[in-house]
């Protein structure tokens, strides 16, 4: 049930998702009210709430409303810049992982299907044909049961194919009656199936994804979900390809821009995480002993041209070596060798080498120290100090060598790059918050932009409806004035009867009288209006009997029922009259059945003989 407090759009809304299994929650609140409202107004229903009664009472509403939301508006080959950029990638996007990998596509809300199929065509011609047939496989799915009925029929009319190029279309459609047929050997590799991107899983590992003008329909938060789950759907370097009123933003739900103008993104390849970066080592050997031989005193030429300060300090605690770094960074002189190193001042300057000697002496592992500062006047050198024992052949330790590097011009690098970070994350922070506010600007222009898009969507839609209604007006006109040319056809015949009629009965000297079963006067001839002074006009459809006209019209009244009853085929009877002049008049009535088809007698024709009596 929905709440009180749900308003009339959202209560139709969740009424159609719980009754119809159709989620429209997610869609834009202005296009839908847009769409609602059209149907609305040609049920005549004044509110959302009204219009929710009328679902309920008439099921059969639910379909027109669902075809007039889901705004099938689709061609072959749509926004031709699009598939050109796409033709252009497709090379390169089949030739990875050899001829024999299959190909995935999948084509989001592809309504009737023309788009499937312009897929279809788009690799065929890319692959050939039996490759086509052997590797891909395509995927058209929508919400709209009736638009994929469409779809799997893969039949359309010759108005559905023209906007494609007729190579293609001789090439890939069959004629079938007024229409043409997708090939059938191609359309085994065309599978379509209800899907509702909103709360089904997508289908996965594919190469590409065509999802065209369905997403300006959601809004914002049903949007990113979707493309997320299309980043899932993808494989690396997998394509997506949205409509012109749609767009990711940057490194958007991890898609990367192709082609920004016809809407072409990919999905980057997935890199492994990085692995910790190992501890910096002051030299190669950090980690190993010194070996010396045993018949041999400790190695002084090699260490004493060596780059870095080192000393050589035995088990007893005397200083057995200082090389040339050594002696001039530490100020140490020659006779300061052998002597104990406790009475140097380089065993507590820059760092206590007495206590990490007797370390590595017991331990017998080497030690580094990190980052050891030494001042020198007001400038601080930093020095990483490395203690590591020297063995004699038998693998005893005999001394423990003390290596030191500077590094003091690597920490200056990394104080200044400290610094450059902080400037630089400073910097960023400021860059990141006009950017936001770019991209909120950008967000409200492309949110009005997709409005735009629907509205003309829509506009579109309506527009191919009124065409539909003006081919079916034009051809209604057609057969109406087909029928009128036939009416005037046979209005001219009758007219023609009618003079023909009119001149035979001018062309008989009596009085002729047509009266029909009521004995209403039908026919009155030009010598009937000179004799009784009684135009035609006067008289039609007035009873015969019943006329003021100088006859005694009772006299009349049995011939004529006895004909208009079918006893007896032709009476006479002589009667005294008048005319209008006043004279008297000697008149023999003949009175003959009017037969139709049939033999049914419709009426009585009376021929009058008028003379005077005076002529008699």
């Amino acid at each position: 049930m929905v709440t009180a407090d749900v308003g009339p759009l959202e209560g139709l809304l969740h009424y159609l998702k719980s009754d119809r299994g159709f989620d429209f929650t997610g869609y834009k609140r202005p296009s839908l009210e847009r769409r609602i409202a059209k149907r609305m107004h040609e049920v005549r229903c004044e509110s959302f709430g009204d219009y929710h009664d009328f679902l309920e009472v008439h099921p059969d509403e639910f379909t027109a409303l669902f075809n007039t939301i889901l705004i099938n508006v689709t061609s072959f080959f749509r926004d031709g810049p699009t598939w050109e950029g796409l033709r252009a990638l497709l090379p390169s996007l089949l030739e990875e992982g050899g001829d024999n990998r299959p190909v995935r596509v999948w084509s989001a809300g592809c309504a009737s299907g023309e788009e499937a199929y312009t897929l279809a065509i788009l690799l065929a011609e890319a692959l050939g044909v039996r490759a086509f047939q052997r590797r891909v496989k395509i995927y058209g799915t929508d919400v709209d049961d009736d638009a994929l009925e469409l779809a799997r029929a893969g039949r359309y009319t010759a108005r559905d194919v023209q906007s494609m190029p007729e190579d293609l279309r001789s090439k890939y459609f069959l004629a079938d009656g007024p229409g043409f047929v997708f090939r059938r050997d191609l359309r085994r590799n065309l599978i379509f199936g209800r899907h509702d991107m909103i709360k089904d899983a997508p289908i996965s590992r594919l190469d590409l994804l065509a999802c065209r003008n369905v997403l300006m329909y959601f809004n914002s938060e049903v949007q990113g979900r979707i493309i997320d789950s299309f980043n899932f759907a993808l494989r690396d370097d997998g394509l997506l390809v949205l409509g012109r009123a749609e767009t990711l933003l940057g490194n958007q739900h991890g898609f990367e821009a192709v082609d920004v103008k016809r809407r072409i993104f990919a999905r980057p390849r997935r890199l492994p995480s990085a692995h910790p970066t190992a501890a910096r080592r002051s030299f190669d050997m950090e980690d190993e002993a010194v070996t010396v031989p045993g018949s041999e005193g400790p190695l002084s030429a090699l260490v004493e041209g060596g780059p870095y300060a080192q000393l050589l300090v035995g088990r007893e605690g005397r200083l057995v070596l200082a090389n040339a770094r050594a002696r001039a960074l530490f100020s140490i002189g020659r006779r300061d060798v052998d002597r104990p190193l406790a009475d140097l001042e380089v065993a507590y300057r820059p760092v206590e080498l007495r206590s990490e000697v007797e370390r590595v002496l017991g331990d017998r592992q080497s030690v580094v120290l990190r980052d050891v500062a030494r001042a020198s006047g007001p400038r601080v050198d930093f020095f990483d100090v490395t203690f590591t024992p020297v063995l004699d052949g038998a693998g005893e330790v005999t001394a423990v060598s003390v290596w030191f590097q500077d590094v003091s011009r690597v920490r200056e690098l990394q104080d200044e790059l400290e610094r450059t970070q902080v400037d630089l994350q400073t910097a960023y922070e400021e860059l990141q918050s006009t950017n936001e506010e770019l991209e909120t600007m950008n967000e409200e222009l492309h949110s009005t932009n997709e409005e735009l898009k629907t509205t003309n969507e829509e506009l579109q839609s309506t527009n191919e409806e009124l065409e539909t209604m003006n081919e079916e007006l034009h051809s209604t006109n057609d057969e109406l004035h087909a029928i009128n040319d036939e009416l005037q056809a046979r209005s001219d015949e009758l007219n023609e009867l009618n003079a023909f009629l009119e001149a035979i009965l001018s062309s008989v000297r009596g009085v002729v009288v047509v009266v029909d079963q009521e004995v209403l006067v039908r026919m009155w001839n030009q010598r009937a209006e000179d004799v009784w002074g009684l135009r035609s006009d006067e008289v039609r459809g007035k009873n015969l009997l019943n006329l003021d006209m100088g006859l005694p019209t009772d006299t009349l009244r049995t011939p004529i029922q006895q004909c208009l009853g079918g006893r007896a085929p032709r009476s006479s009877v002589v009667v005294n009259g008048r005319d209008r002049l006043g004279r008297d008049l000697v008149c023999e009535v003949t009175c003959s059945p009017l037969t139709g088809a049939g033999g049914v007698v419709s009426g009585v024709i009376l021929m009058i003989e008028a003379q005077a009596q005076d002529e008699v």
